[in-house]
């Protein structure tokens, strides 16, 4: 298969998250690449999420390794959906989050079967990883024992030459500010939400610092954080806010828990204000000297004839799924930059790079279970 003609096909569909025609249209270009092939491929669909493609060489839900990834990919302008190629990258969107990797996994999956390698591995691609991966949620509550040794998860990147051994754990808080309406040359006659909600984020920036580009900057870069996401109170100018909302991106380590959170949260409310937990997940913790993931790595220096290094990202992964029931989560992904810009892009070497040490790695596993 060549993951490059591949990737550029995929890239073709617009699959903005929730554009259900384009999505279908391109899981069924995934699921045409393996006609014949002896894959066991099935488009799962939800009626409260959007679809799944599941591909597998095996009738069966405990694999030996499976690979994660996402079709879906956010919102660009039409010319952003024209692939193209210059000075060895390949340009557009999804090029690099993640469209380049799941033509890997495709490929992957292709040469498992034409090899017959001993395996059982499969491919899961989600369309909504983008808001919220509600279709993985759904695709794993319909399939509740699967399992998998090893997960190739792909998701992570911009830098092949690091492979990420640890993921926070992404919590979004939601405060709500209760105030008091009146006219705004009366102030005294009210309470203002925005001043309340105000308040309490300066509160909550004693404990989690603001953080930015051109101003505070960590030493270690390991620490919880929390950006403002959204905030709304007010409609006209005249008038003293009521009622105002926000919507809080916390990002914790493994040192952390949500627990903790609330505590801290908890401490930092005003009457009047109040919150709740929209959604948390769990980090995902890989230990360094993990035989697979040391062999990998292994496979990945002697394929780009450079150090690889271990690296710790502040972003989320579906493969937490899978790295709470125990599987070996190896994330690797290729080079490029401008994830979800304009300027989005991959270098096509690193894709081919990453396409060579999955396939060496997968005959690796392979001629351990034939001993």
């Amino acid at each position: 298969m060549d993951v490059i003609a591949v990737a550029q096909e995929l890239m073709k569909f617009r699959t903005e998250t929730g554009n259900l025609e384009q999505i279908d249209k391109c899981l069924e270009y995934c699921q045409s690449l393996f006609k014949d092939s002896g894959a066991i491929v099935e488009i799962a669909r939800f009626p409260t999420a959007s679809p799944v493609i599941f591909i597998r060489n095996h009738n069966t839900e405990n694999f030996d390794v499976l690979c994660l990834g996402h079709l879906d990919v956010v919102p660009a302008s039409d010319d952003m959906f024209v692939p193209k190629l210059a000075n060895g990258k390949l340009y557009g969107r999804g090029s690099l989050d993640m469209k380049s990797f799941a033509a890997v996994a495709l490929n992957s999956m292709e040469y498992v079967l034409q090899h017959q390698l001993n395996l059982k591995f499969g491919v899961i691609l989600s369309t909504d990883e983008e808001k919220g991966s509600a279709s993985t949620h759904a695709f794993l509550n319909a399939h509740p024992n699967i399992s998998a040794k090893i997960v190739l998860d792909n998701d992570t990147g911009g830098d092949i030459r690091k492979i990420v051994t640890k993921c926070k754990n992404p919590v979004f808080v939601k405060i709500m500010a209760q105030g008091l309406e009146a006219h705004g040359s009366t102030p005294w006659e009210g309470i203002d939400a925005n001043e309340m909600m105000m308040q309490v984020i300066a509160n909550i920036r004693k404990i989690y610092p603001y953080y930015s580009k051109n101003g505070n900057i960590p030493a270690d870069k390991w620490i919880d954080t929390v950006h403002v996401a959204k905030l709304h109170g007010g409609e006209v100018s005249n008038v003293i806010c009521g009622e105002t909302e926000a919507l809080l991106d916390f990002r914790l380590t493994e040192n952390s828990s949500v627990d903790n959170l609330c505590k801290n949260l908890d401490s930092c409310m005003i009457p009047g204000v109040s919150y709740k937990i929209v959604s948390e997940s769990t980090p995902v913790v890989m230990p360094e000297d993990n035989k697979y993931i040391l062999e990998y790595k292994q496979f990945a220096e002697n394929i780009m004839g450079e150090k690889i290094e271990f690296e710790h990202i502040g972003g989320a992964t579906d493969s937490r799924a899978f790295a709470v029931k125990g599987s070996i989560v190896v994330m690797h992904s290729g080079t490029g930059e401008g994830m979800h810009t304009a300027g989005e892009y991959v270098v096509m070497d690193s894709v081919k790079q990453i396409a060579e040490i999955q396939i060496k790695f997968l005959e690796k596993l392979a001629a351990e279970k034939n001993i």
